[in-house]
């Protein structure tokens, strides 16, 4: 059985452009995409993050608090991982694993869904999340913190074996950053970057986000990404609209 993977929404947020584009005017704002996958492998169904939470659309503060002010989540509720879901026939209880590529709101806010699943994050990740000033540093205890089954990787990690989707240590954003590398047999190899690669230009022009825990490792994992698309891989970025119009979506496969 070949593997297919789902490009679903997990909503939609308007943020200020000079946190991605340094240098854009300080009133600029991006309306941006958050991108989350199902990849549909023969040994279980795997999501790569999970958006925001529903609840954030009618009362970000409420859920986020200060970050509410620098992440305005927009759009209509059906941009939403749960529904898109639904749409698709997917109950929680079919998803097996949960690979989150760190642990900030935007990108884990439907983790609590999935109680049936096993949790997979960067070692790294889960220790900042842990930490005293964790909140501070973006990582909400209400989005992550669920209790649930968890396994740490520490390195490269091929998640069935089989080099289908092996995650990747993409350090920079956060200490903990994970993208993926799907390898699908019509379509080919993908980089799932997240946020390491929040939008494409951040990459074509070597323009680290504002956001970045180590702009030096940051660079390192650009130099990484870079190396995987010269080898025919298409990265799909975390956050970038003009790319996302492009992609098949919802039942729209690759395969």
């Amino acid at each position: 059985m070949s593997m297919k993977m789902h490009v679903l929404s997990g909503g939609w947020l308007r943020m200020r452009k000079g946190v991605y584009l340094p240098g854009a005017p300080k009133e600029e704002t991006l309306d941006l995409p958050v991108s989350c996958f199902l990849l549909r492998h023969a040994q279980g169904n795997v999501l790569f993050d999970t958006g925001c939470h529903p609840s954030v659309l009618e009362d970000a503060p409420a859920r986020w608090g200060a970050m509410a002010r620098v992440m305005q989540p927009i759009g209509k509720p059906e941009e939403n991982l749960m529904y898109e879901l639904q749409a698709l026939g997917v109950q929680a209880e079919d998803i097996d694993v949960v690979v989150c590529s760190h642990l900030h709101s935007d990108h884990c806010g439907c983790n609590e869904f999935f109680r049936s699943a096993t949790l997979v994050c960067h070692a790294a990740e889960l220790r900042n999340a842990k930490a005293e000033d964790a909140a501070a540093r973006g990582f909400l205890a209400v989005d992550w913190d669920h209790g649930f089954k968890t396994q740490c990787i520490e390195r490269e990690h091929d998640l069935f074996g089989d080099s289908r989707i092996t995650l990747l240590p993409l350090p920079g954003h956060t200490e903990g950053m994970v993208g993926a590398l799907i390898s699908l047999e019509r379509d080919g190899d993908f980089v799932l970057a997240s946020d390491a690669v929040p939008l494409m230009r951040n990459l074509d022009e070597n323009l680290i986000p504002k956001n970045t825990w180590d702009t030096v490792r940051a660079e390192a994992s650009f130099e990484e990404i870079r190396h995987l698309a010269r080898g025919g891989a298409k990265v799909i970025c975390g956050h970038d609209a003009e790319q996302w119009q492009q992609l098949r979506k919802g039942r729209e496969t690759y395969q």
